[in-house]
């Protein structure tokens, strides 16, 4: 099997804890299977941004370009204003890169961590594909006589016909492929965004001819929320915009058990794709070695799968099943181990 090149961004507060384990279990898994894995790490976040005046230069995302994936650990530092490292590298990396679409998994691993009476994880298990260039991040927008008090700001929600088709397209054919109830819901708010979604149902329409055996659905965002907390069954694989997919992913993070468990896929299906945690990097925590890395491992298991390995994948869930199941995890999650030995013990378990 070809080596696989990996980029690993760190990043900043616990970003470099969490990716090291991540590591550490990509190299333990490459040394039971016939995968193999080259790392290399990028000095990307608040420390090179205060020290250089630099985010993300041309040069780096060139570079990025010819591995096979980027391993993100965090970007956020309170040295730093709000939104700068966000849009400057987080963002900037998504869009340059083409990353169009983010899968978020809200699985819930076991029923002991969902806030969600009576719901265990046959209930809480759906895909949501967002598209992730587009929409009200695209950054279109300005101020008119700013400072003053008849200031105006504008932010514009852009949405295409290449970008809309492309992310519907691609949550049709993961529909079709992920189990037997094949079935995809449009999520947005067409009945008050009437231009903008009304381009989003007539593609959703458009495409899902070409898909006949995936049932198709429609919900408003709104109703989603509820839905969410109510019946999230209901749910398999769902299909929104930039900003409503930011929105129900946090929830559905908090159901699935909390943020610490929620991971994330910046995928370019024609180029690399980025695989992270969501937690954020958690300054107050950082080196301290407490930081939950399951999310982070989580990220590395998606990795895999994306990179064309779904038995190696199943192989990092099944060791992150069993340190829930058997307690072995962090403070947080109820356990009593450090970062380092959350790593230690998925890897000794790995297999």
């Amino acid at each position: 099997m070809s080596k696989k090149r990996i980029a690993v961004i760190g990043g900043d507060g616990i970003g470099p804890e969490v990716t090291k384990q991540g590591v550490k279990v990509l190299e333990k898994l490459s040394q039971i299977t016939d995968l193999d894995f080259e790392f290399e790490n990028f000095n990307i976040g608040a420390d090179h941004y205060l020290e250089t005046g630099e985010l993300v230069t041309d040069e780096v995302k060139a570079d990025l370009t010819s591995f096979d994936a980027i391993y993100l650990g965090a970007v956020g530092d309170p040295r730093v204003k709000p939104g700068v490292l966000e849009h400057g590298i987080l963002l900037d990396l998504r869009f340059s890169l083409d990353q169009y679409i983010n899968l978020r998994p809200i699985k819930l691993l076991d029923s002991k961590f969902t806030p969600l009476k009576g719901k265990g994880p046959k209930d809480i298990d759906m895909m949501i594909v967002r598209e992730n260039t587009e929409g009200l991040y695209a950054g279109v927008g300005g101020f008119f006589k700013k400072g003053t008090k008849d200031e105006v700001a504008t932010q514009e929600m852009i949405n295409t016909y290449k970008g809309v088709e492309r992310v519907i397209r691609y949550a049709y054919e993961y529909a079709q492929k992920r189990n037997k109830e094949n079935k995809l819901t449009l999520c947005d708010k067409s009945n008050v965004l009437t231009y903008s979604h009304d381009l989003w149902q007539r593609v959703f329409k458009e495409v899902g001819e070409k898909y006949p055996k995936v049932n198709q659905h429609h919900m408003l965002v709104d109703a989603m929320t509820m839905k969410m907390v109510r019946n999230p069954e209901i749910f398999d694989v769902v299909v929104t915009c930039n900003m409503f997919g930011d929105i129900i992913t946090d929830l559905g993070a908090e159901i699935q058990g909390g943020m610490g468990m929620a991971v994330s896929g910046n995928i370019n299906p024609e180029g690399v794709s980025m695989f992270e945690p969501v937690h954020g990097s958690a300054p107050d925590i950082a080196g301290q070695n407490k930081a939950n890395p399951l999310a982070a491992l989580l990220a590395a298991a998606m990795m895999v799968e994306v990179l064309g390995n779904p038995k190696e994948a199943q192989m990092i869930q099944k060791a992150i099943d069993l340190s829930l199941a058997e307690n072995q995890t962090t403070v947080d999650m109820g356990g009593k181990l450090t970062t380092d030995g959350v790593g230690d013990y998925i890897c000794s378990v790995l297999g």
